[in-house]
């Protein structure tokens, strides 16, 4: 069968089974202000929702608890946006989850199952909008693509005619999307345990059965490292491939011969990109009360300033760009 369809399936046992293990159900609290009911520019609210973006694990549950004056709904969908209402645009739900109607001094709580991000709003005040982003349950340790921990690094394997040992290290150790991890990198002798610098590579990273990055360097005493970012999830080889020795080193070793075949030289790490939800902004379209106020105060200014300006211009052209009259001697001839 096919490695990469080996890889897949294992990843997925691997996922499957994780997703049974026990854990520990979180409760988050979101808070609807004081003033939220009210879309005018004196609201005293800040926000519609405090905080107005809520990152959770799946199974865990949120409380939204109402500190206004007015009833709200948490009602999933997508509401008016800040002045929608004023055109009879009342929000559209999506009927995942709504609370009903809930008073002042009463509280609302939802126990989200599903990973994804979700949008919601109040249907009465339908100005009021905020995101819930619900994540998968990540493991707090690193692992390799098969689910065996990582129980420490560096981790270490040999190229198979044994005359390499190539170690690893990554940071972070879990490995999330659109977070920078380098990747750090030495070669030894292990016959001799002594390091192997001026040892050139291929590096070659794939991912879901693709090539996402590849490389090419020269270790160092000091080994070698390189930065990378994963825009997709899910499970990676981290492969060193072609590694011999390039030019003259003062470190003799039995591995600074050239192999009878290259395939012989290389090397091969696994382990799984988690998808990183918090890293994506969903709360640019949601004008907050304090945004809106700050904007209708520089409207105020440029008001202000642009006729001003316009006035001072006026004055400066009558004073310097006034005619001067006809030249010396020349009279006027009437019409």
């Amino acid at each position: 069968m096919n490695t990469n369809v080996l890889f897949i399936i294992s990843f997925l046992v691997f996922f499957l089974s994780f997703s049974g293990i026990e854990v520990h159900a979180e409760q988050k609290t979101v808070v609807i202000p004081f003033g939220a009911y009210n879309p005018e520019l004196n609201t005293p609210a800040e926000v519609w929702f405090d905080p107005p973006t809520i990152s959770i694990k799946v199974g865990d549950s949120v409380s939204w608890i109402n500190d206004d004056r007015e009833g709200h709904t948490v009602t999933s969908g997508q509401g008016s946006g800040r002045f929608g209402w004023m055109s009879d645009d009342y929000g559209q739900a999506d009927g995942f989850f709504d609370s009903g109607r809930f008073l002042p001094g009463d509280s609302w709580s939802y126990t989200f199952q599903e990973k994804g991000s979700f949008r919601y709003f109040c249907t009465i005040h339908p100005w009021m909008e905020g995101f819930v982003i619900v994540d998968r349950i990540i493991p707090n340790y690193p692992h390799d693509a098969m689910g065996n921990k990582i129980e420490k690094f560096p981790v270490i394997e040999y190229t198979d005619d044994g005359l390499i040992e190539l170690d690893i290290t990554w940071e972070p150790n879990v490995i999330k999307t659109f977070e920078k991890v380098v990747l750090i990198y030495h070669t030894y002798d292990p016959a001799t345990n002594s390091n192997l610098d001026k040892m050139s590579y291929d590096l070659i990273i794939t991912q879901n059965g693709r090539e996402v990055f590849r490389d090419s360097g020269v270790t160092q005493i000091g080994g070698d490292y390189r930065n990378v970012l994963f825009e997709e999830s899910g499970p990676i080889k981290i492969k060193f491939e072609n590694i011999v020795s390039w030019g003259t080193s003062g470190i003799e070793s039995d591995a600074r011969e050239l192999p009878l075949h290259l395939s012989q030289r290389s090397v091969q790490f696994t382990t799984i990109v988690y998808e990183n939800l918090a890293q994506t902004s969903f709360t640019d379209d949601i004008v907050q009360p304090t945004q809106t106020l700050q904007f209708y105060y520089e409207i105020a200014v440029a008001i202000i300033l642009i006729p001003a300006a316009l006035f001072i211009l006026i004055l400066w052209y009558m004073k310097s760009g006034k005619p001067s009259g006809l030249p010396s001697g020349q009279k006027a001839t009437p019409v």
